[in-house]
């Protein structure tokens, strides 16, 4: 049933207008949408008194990465208590397990119903641009470290590649697990790295329970590209 996949629409942007159109021309009684907003928006003029009033009936994925010590995490979380729709935060697993941990529990205190996901190696990356910083695990095998951390320290789900989906199913069999780096067929890859982009139906083959799309969605005729969507989905 594809209204039991769950596809969130990645909001790249600052643009408040474009946002907006993003929302109206992305519902659909076909799929289930929901949207992700990553730090360029939140960060942005509008972006977080946008949040805050957002239709309730929304779900949100604020993507913020959080990376800092466990007490500047905590006072971030506490102060996201007013944005009640969120429905996933995520937090980089590079943080240690002390971070993750004081972030779930800061977590259940304003809203018991957020889920917190750890951010393991970002798409972007190939194994040598990995290996640029400092790392000496392979993707493969640092995303599996990471997954064990972020489960070890209680969070309900990981970001991982559509391509290490699979892999960290095995590992976190009652978790989340919500991929980006996702493209339509044919369309053009742009940032990410090639290896590690994947189509929809493809990510949900591999054992995703959620993924982010963006730009395949956002560009150009956003009605036309859900229609698309739902279409390789089937």
């Amino acid at each position: 049933m594809i209204m039991n996949k769950n596809i969130f629409v990645a909001c790249d942007t600052t643009d408040l207008k474009k946002v907006q159109k993003i929302i109206k021309y992305t519902q659909s009684k076909k799929i289930k949408i929901g949207y992700k907003f990553g730090l360029e928006f939140f960060y942005s003029k509008s972006g977080r008194s946008f949040l805050s009033k957002m239709d309730k009936k929304k779900i949100i994925f604020l993507d913020l990465k959080l990376n800092d010590i466990p007490n500047t995490c905590a006072s971030a979380i506490n102060s996201l208590k007013d944005l009640k729709n969120i429905k996933y935060l995520t937090a980089h697993t590079n943080g240690g397990f002390e971070m993750l941990k004081t972030i779930k529990k800061s977590a259940k205190k304003i809203n018991k119903k957020l889920k917190i996901l750890g951010v393991t190696v970002l798409t972007n990356f190939s194994e040598q641009s990995l290996k640029k910083t400092g790392h000496t695990k392979s993707i493969k095998n640092l995303v599996i470290h990471q997954a064990k951390l972020a489960k070890s320290a209680g969070l309900d789900g990981i970001v991982c590649s559509a391509k290490e989906a699979t892999l960290v199913k095995k590992i976190c069999k009652n978790m989340e697990i919500v991929t980006p780096g996702i493209r339509l067929l044919g369309d053009n890859i742009q940032d990410q790295n090639k290896n590690r982009v994947v189509s929809p139906k493809s990510a949900f083959n591999n054992g995703a329970t959620a993924i982010v799309i963006g730009r395949s969605i956002t560009q150009g005729n956003i009605k036309k590209n859900i229609q698309k969507l739902i279409k390789s989905l089937k």
